[in-house]
């Protein structure tokens, strides 16, 4: 079982910068497909960034190519560094850790952050 706690988010100027972590208990992300998702009201939970399982390359959606980086180290622990933040990124964002996940489908994701809000002000 993997147990994944975020930290960071909150309340940012268009045009600024947060920074969101996730941390794993008593587990590598080594080995694991991990993502990160956002959801808006009234909205599909959808793909962020992920870094894929087999070959550790990273993935970002359209959306957020650019300004956001999605990292890890080595023990047990992935972020997610947001610049250039819009209004339009405003959501609950999550991460997700599986271990052959398909990156950018939530639904290939059994382990989840409790998720984070990120407000984005005009």
């Amino acid at each position: 079982q993997v147990q994944l706690v975020q930290s960071g988010g909150g309340l940012v100027q268009a045009g600024g910068s947060l920074r969101l972590s996730c941390a794993a208990s008593g587990r590598s992300f080594s080995r694991y497909g991990t993502g990160w998702f956002r959801q808006a009201p009234g909205k599909e939970r959808e793909f962020v960034a992920a870094i894929n399982w087999s070959d550790s390359n990273t993935y970002y959606s359209d959306s957020v190519k650019g300004r956001f980086t999605i990292s890890r180290d080595n023990a047990n622990s992935q972020y997610l560094q947001m610049n250039s933040l819009k209004p339009e990124d405003t959501a609950v964002y999550y991460c997700a850790v599986d271990s052959r996940p398909s990156y950018s489908d939530y639904k290939t994701y059994n382990y989840w952050g409790q998720g984070t809000q990120v407000t984005v002000s005009s």
